[in-house]
Parts: C-alpha cells; sequence; structure tokens
C-alpha cells in the first residue's frame, strides 16, 4: 500500500468515538494508562512496521526477574543452558519473569527462548520482539480480577502452537503488535486446573498468514474477546478463525470447540473490524 493510500483526514468527533468504544470494552485504569487508543471501523491501514536489528546479544542461562521497568535496548535475548532447549513440552521456565506491576521493554528474544516471559499479575510488555516463539512467546498468570496485561508493539514469528498464553485473571489488553506464521494469537486456558473469567481486546494489529486463529475463549467460563482494526494479510481465502469458542475445564481434558465467529456477546466485533489484503 502506498504512503499516499494509508494517509487520511481526521474526522470531527474521532476522540468521542474512541472514548466511546473505549468506554463499551471497558478500557480503564491501567489499561488506559497504556495510551491504548482504539481505531475507528474502518480506519485505513497502515504499512506493516519493520523489524529492528538487534544491538547486541546476551545469552540467558537463569530466568532474568523483573520489577520496576527493564529496558532491553533492543538486544537479542536467547536462552542457554537449562533455558536453551527448544520444545515446546509445557513447564519450561521463561527467559523473563515479570513481577506484578513490572514493565518489559526494548527486548528481542532469539532461538531458543524457552517459555518466553511470565507475567505474575498486572505488567506491561512494550515494542517486545520474538524471532522464533518456543513454547508460548508469554504467560499471563495473575490471580486478580483486576490484574491488566498490556503488549504495547512488538511482534512474534515462528509459533507452531500459540503466541499468547493467557492462564491467570483480569483482561488482556493487545495493540499494535504484529505476528506471522503462527496457531493462535491469544488462548485462555482451556483446561488449568484453576480457571477465572478473562477478557481479550485485540487492538490495531497486524495478521499475516499462515495461521488457525486470533482468540479462543472459554464461554463458560464468561470469557470475552473484542477485535477492532484488525489487517489480515495474505489470507484472501479467510482461512485464519477470528474468534474460537470453547468448553474450558479444570481437569485438564482436552476443551471442547464450540463455534466460531461473532456472536454479540464472547466473541465482540463485526466484518468492518476486520481487513484483508
Amino acid at each position: 500500500m502506498s504512503e499516499r493510500a494509508h494517509k487520511h483526514r481526521r474526522r470531527p468527533g474521532r476522540r468521542r468515538m474512541a472514548a466511546a468504544l473505549t468506554a463499551a470494552l471497558g478500557l480503564t485504569g491501567a489499561a488506559l494508562a497504556t495510551n491504548v487508543m482504539l481505531q475507528p471501523a474502518g480506519a485505513a491501514a497502515a504499512a506493516v512496521p519493520a523489524w529492528p536489528s538487534a544491538t547486541g546479544t546476551q545469552a540467558v542461562s537463569k530466568t532474568i526477574a523483573v520489577s520496576g521497568t527493564y529496558d532491553g535496548s533492543l538486544k537479542r535475548f536467547y536462552g542457554s543452558g537449562d533455558l536453551g532447549g527448544d520444545g515446546q513440552e509445557e513447564g519450561q521456565d521463561p527467559l523473563f519473569k515479570l513481577a506484578d506491576g513490572a514493565t518489559l521493554k526494548n527486548v528481542i528474544l532469539g532461538s531458543p527462548a524457552a517459555d518466553g516471559v511470565h507475567c505474575a499479575g498486572t505488567c506491561t510488555i512494550q515494542n517486545v520482539w520474538w524471532e522464533d516463539v518456543g513454547e508460548d512467546a508469554a504467560s499471563f498468570k495473575g490471580t486478580s480480577t483486576g490484574s491488566v496485561y498490556t503488549v504495547y508493539g512488538g511482534g512474534a514469528r515462528k509459533a507452531s502452537d500459540k503466541v499468547f498464553q493467557f492462564n491467570g485473571a483480569g483482561k488482556l489488553v493487545i495493540t499494535k503488535f504484529q505476528v506471522s506464521d503462527f496457531g493462535k494469537l491469544v488462548r485462555s486456558c482451556g483446561n488449568c486446573s484453576k480457571q477465572y473469567k478473562r477478557d481479550i481486546i485485540v487492538n490495531d494489529v497486524d495478521i499475516t498468514a499462515p495461521g488457525k486463529s486470533l482468540v479462543g475463549i472459554n464461554t463458560n467460563y464468561g470469557d470475552t474477546a473484542a477485535l477492532r482494526s484488525v489487517r489480515i494479510h495474505g489470507d484472501s481465502s479467510k482461512k485464519i478463525k477470528p474468534c474460537v469458542r470453547y468448553t474450558g475445564n479444570n481437569t485438564g481434558a482436552e476443551p471442547k470447540e464450540t463455534g466460531s465467529g461473532p456472536d454479540g456477546t464472547y466473541c465482540r466485533y463485526t466484518a468492518s473490524d476486520l481487513s484483508y489484503d
């Protein structure tokens, strides 16, 4: 798409529209503090941002614990030693573990990336890039219903299964992210021993095929997923499912898929919230 094509005149009242959408989706408190701005449906698509180049490399043999803010200055971090495996088995340790309230920013995760990033509670993951997702890119594990997990900017490639694993309680907001060659962008845990109601917002993102689904949620626990300004590239046949509904459980059994597509209750989007090229 040309430079001229994606520039458009700001419509009068756009701030009012954004405020209304923000209120409708429940974006308050910590989520608002991350400057999430919902784009109006039909907004012109910008070019997919280029991936950054690493400023250096650092091997990680022991999980880096983060409280406060950790700025990686766009250095590439990769697993070594006990964190050097490249399998998909569950239970691996992460390269970074974020405490409640922590921020991880300006980081490139190389290969192997072990289990990526874990958030123990409310967290912000800003401008973080996964070159080759290991087990999961990030897992969200807070137990408070008030937890807000914010992913702003960045991107992920080569996720054979999930990019973001949502095991805990609260709300996950993904904005200005890009993903390509993936299984699922977000999955609300379908068979965790402790289950919660989870809310997911995916806004102003670029999705590049191949991929299987954007969001998977458990309707029996009251999960919701709202999609806005999602740009899907290379999927003219529309094989990527935007929102898949499941009946989850806490027994470890395989969850049952019950449907997909917008329903106004659990999967909250319309055709105009998605664009294809």
